[in-house]
């Protein structure tokens, strides 16, 4: 199968604080999630929730060295397997320097610098 992503996915174990924004009252879940994959661009993960398609969640995303990425993200894609959902999802609004902080890590494990 020909890969049609733009950017190159990592697998990463993480927790996010999931809150929507188009709703009224503005309600914060937290959840646990497994991320499947993540890029500088989107997030792939499961959750044992129900998210809408098309809705903007705000997110906080600890990554690999234990620093927290504050983004938006907007549901593109869900698949549910059995009790559990998955996600896909692109980034809005992340900034250049957290985008950077992801392209970073793959040029360190491409290069056998991180040890997972």
């Amino acid at each position: 199968m020909e890969e049609k992503r733009k950017d190159r996915r990592l697998d990463l174990q993480s927790e996010i604080i999931i809150k929507k924004l188009d709703t009224e009252p503005k309600k914060e879940t937290k959840a646990k999630i497994h991320i499947k994959d993540v890029s500088k661009s989107g997030i792939g993960f499961n959750c044992d929730f129900q998210l809408s398609i098309g809705g903007v969640y705000e997110c906080e995303l600890t990554i690999w060295t234990k620093e927290t990425i504050h983004t938006f993200i907007e549901i593109v894609r869900m698949n549910k397997i059995g009790d559990t959902f998955n996600y896909g999802g692109i980034f809005i609004g992340m900034s250049e320097v957290d985008s950077k902080r992801i392209e970073i890590y793959f040029t360190f494990d491409e290069n056998g610098v991180y040890d997972k």
